[in-house]
């Protein structure tokens, strides 16, 4: 595999470049490389991005690039890009644009023409994801829930049925208030694994029916404290339930025909078990 030099290095090229989320260790090689050899370091804090840079004697150029200022700011590095310049965009930590700054520069540079080169790296979601034992072949990242309860339950309601596993990050005053949150809207059993300060030197990965993870959680302090991902085990539809659109169909027919007949169209319309059909429309009739 060869090795990225200043020489590959592109001029007119903005390059996305993920940062640790905690153990220094985890910057990766060519992180270092493009961070030593752009122009410019477009950075969400420039006073943390300058420490990790001074950690690794890396003397760049750092521009203030966050959600206050990003719109406007934009403009000004696409000219610097147009004129041949090499930007690097980083966050506090993490790969950014991740629900952190970046998508309006990287959205423009698009529009304008303008080279966007993503390098793989950290990513606390997909950290926590690989170690939650939980389907990671469909998976639906949701970052932070709202912060008042009304907007927090109305969002987990609107996810009730969603099949997939689920990630949001959450805070440290908000942590207790959304699990119970998600044990009034998604059920106690909900299966909730609780992903903290991955890669630190406090991490810990814990997983339980909500409810429990809420009464663990509550036992020490210390449980609710730093960076914090969730990862929540997605609907599990019940395979021998009778699909609604069917339940509609043998309802109306039943207005029309008698009930096998009725019970009999509808499995050759839906694909179910006839059986499955009658003996649900008998229980109806019976209630």
């Amino acid at each position: 595999m060869k090795q990225l030099d200043r020489a590959e290095i592109s001029a007119s090229t903005l390059y996305i470049v993920p940062t640790p989320i905690g153990n220094l260790g985890d910057i990766t090689q060519r992180a270092l490389t493009v961070l030593s050899s752009v122009d410019l370091v477009a950075a969400e804090d420039t006073r943390h991005t300058g420490m990790l840079l001074k950690h690794f004697a890396i003397t760049a150029r750092l521009f203030a690039l966050h959600d206050h200022n990003e719109q406007q700011k934009a403009e000004l590095l696409l000219t610097k890009l147009q004129e041949g310049q090499i930007i690097a965009l980083v966050s506090d930590a993490g790969t950014p644009l991740i629900n952190d700054p970046g998508y309006h520069l990287v959205r423009r540079c698009r529009e304008a023409g303008i080279r966007v080169v993503p390098l793989p790296g950290a990513c606390a979601a997909i950290a926590a994801l690989s170690a939650a034992g939980l389907p990671s072949d469909r998976f639906c990242y949701e970052g932070f829930l709202p912060a008042k309860t009304k907007g927090r339950c109305d969002t987990l309601r609107a996810l009730v049925q969603e099949p997939r596993t689920l990630i949001f990050y959450e805070s440290t005053h908000r942590l207790l208030d959304s699990l119970q949150d998600m044990v009034t809207e998604l059920g106690a059993d909900r299966y909730v694994v609780l992903a903290r300060e991955l890669t630190k030197t406090w991490e810990s990965i814990y997983g339980a029916p909500v409810a429990e993870l809420l009464a663990w959680v509550k036992e020490d302090e210390n449980r609710r404290k730093g960076e914090m991902v969730l990862i929540v085990e997605g609907h599990k539809t019940d395979e021998k339930a009778l699909p609604p659109d069917a339940l509609r169909t043998l309802a109306l027919l039943q207005k029309e025909l008698p009930l096998k007949r009725a019970a009999a169209l509808t499995a050759e319309i839906h694909g179910v078990k006839k059986n499955a059909l009658y003996k649900y429309a008998l229980e109806q009739q019976e209630a």
